[in-house]
C-alpha cells in the first residue's frame, strides 16, 4: 500500500483532519495540494497553507500551499487547474471544509446560515465538480467527504438545524455522486468520527479543553482515509463509514493510540447512528451531543 506520487486535492488542510490526512499520504511521497484560506496566523487557529507545506515535505511529500475560499468558484477552479498543471492530474479529492455553529433556529444570523450552507454544501460540490474531470484520468480515482451518515433523525437536527442540514448536506453530495460517477471509476465515499476530534474546533466552539481532553486524535481519521484510498475505486464507493469500525472491519485493533489524553473516557460525537456499535474494547461515555 502506497501513495507514492499520487495527487490530492485537499480542503481546509491548514490544520486539523485535514492537515493529518496530507501528512499521512505524505509519508507515502504523496503530492499535496494545501487549498486552504489561512495564508497569514491567526490568534485563536494554529497554522496556514505555508505552515502545513513545510509539515507535509519534511514528512516526505510535495506541497503545493493554495489560498481558496471553496464559496468562490473562479478561485476554486484556477486552484483545480493550478494543481494538475503542477502535478500532472489529480487522483483524490478530500472534502474536508467546513463551517460549524450548533445554535437554535431562533440564535442563529442568517449571514451565519448562509456561511454554512455556502462552504459545506455548496462548496462539496462545487469542488467536486472542477475536480471531477481530472479525476476520471487519475489513477484509482476517490473523492472522501469529511461527513456523516444520512441517519435522518429529529435529535441530529433539533437545536442546530442549520448546521445539520448544511452538514448533512455534504453526505447528499457524496450520495448523488456515488452513483453519478461509478460507470466512471471514481470511488466517493463519506468518513465520520464516533468521537470527537481533538482539533481547533472543538476546543473554540463546542467544547473547550474539557471536551478536548475527551477526543481522539486527527490521527484515526487521516489512517482511516489512508486505508479507503487504497481501495478499489471501481467497486468501493457510495460508503458512509464511521472512523473506528471501518478501521475494525481492516484489521485494526489498538484504538487507545489515538486517545488524546489516556485515561479520559471518550465523548461521542453528534450525527453518530446506533450501528455499528463502537469495536470490541472500545467504550463511549459522555455522549455530550445527543
Amino acid at each position: 500500500m502506497s501513495l507514492n506520487g499520487k495527487t490530492l486535492f485537499i480542503t481546509g488542510a491548514s490544520r486539523g483532519i485535514g492537515l493529518a490526512i496530507a501528512l499521512r499520504a505524505a509519508r507515502d511521497g504523496a503530492n499535496i495540494a494545501i487549498a486552504a484560506k489561512t495564508e497569514t496566523p491567526h490568534p485563536k487557529l494554529e497554522g496556514t497553507i505555508y505552515t502545513a507545506a513545510e509539515q507535509i515535505e519534511k514528512a516526505g511529500g510535495r506541497a503545493l500551499p493554495l489560498v481558496v475560499d471553496v464559496r468562490d468558484e473562479a478561485m476554486v477552479k484556477s486552484a483545480v487547474d493550478k494543481t494538475a498543471a503542477a502535478f500532472g492530474g489529480i487522483d483524490i479529492l478530500v472534502n474536508n471544509a467546513s463551517a460549524v455553529s450548533r445554535t437554535p433556529a431562533v440564535d442563529t444570523e442568517m449571514r451565519r446560515y448562509d456561511l454554512m450552507q455556502a462552504i459545506n454544501t455548496r462548496g462539496t460540490f462545487m469542488v467536486s465538480k472542477y475536480a471531477i474531470p481530472y479525476l476520471e484520468k487519475g489513477s484509482n480515482p476517490h473523492i472522501l467527504m469529511n461527513s456523516p451518515p444520512l441517519d435522518m433523525q429529529e435529535k441530529w437536527f433539533a437545536g442546530s438545524t442549520a448546521y445539520s442540514i448544511a452538514k448533512f448536506g455534504m453526505s447528499l453530495v457524496a450520495l448523488g455522486l456515488a452513483g453519478e460517477l461509478r460507470d466512471k471509476g471514481i470511488a466517493v465515499n463519506a468518513l465520520w468520527p464516533r468521537v470527537t476530534i481533538a482539533t481547533a474546533a472543538i476546543r473554540n466552539l463546542l467544547g473547550g479543553e474539557r471536551v478536548m481532553r475527551m477526543s481522539r486524535t486527527p490521527e484515526i481519521m487521516a489512517d482511516a482515509a489512508y486505508t479507503i484510498f487504497h481501495k478499489p475505486a471501481a467497486s468501493f464507493t457510495g460508503h458512509f463509514l464511521i472512523d473506528d469500525s471501518f478501521l475494525a472491519a481492516e484489521g485494526v485493533t489498538d484504538f487507545e493510540k489515538y486517545r488524546a489524553w489516556p485515561g479520559e473516557p471518550l465523548a461521542g460525537t453528534f450525527f453518530v447512528p446506533d450501528a455499528p456499535p463502537p469495536p470490541p474494547g472500545v467504550t463511549v461515555s459522555g455522549k455530550r451531543w445527543d
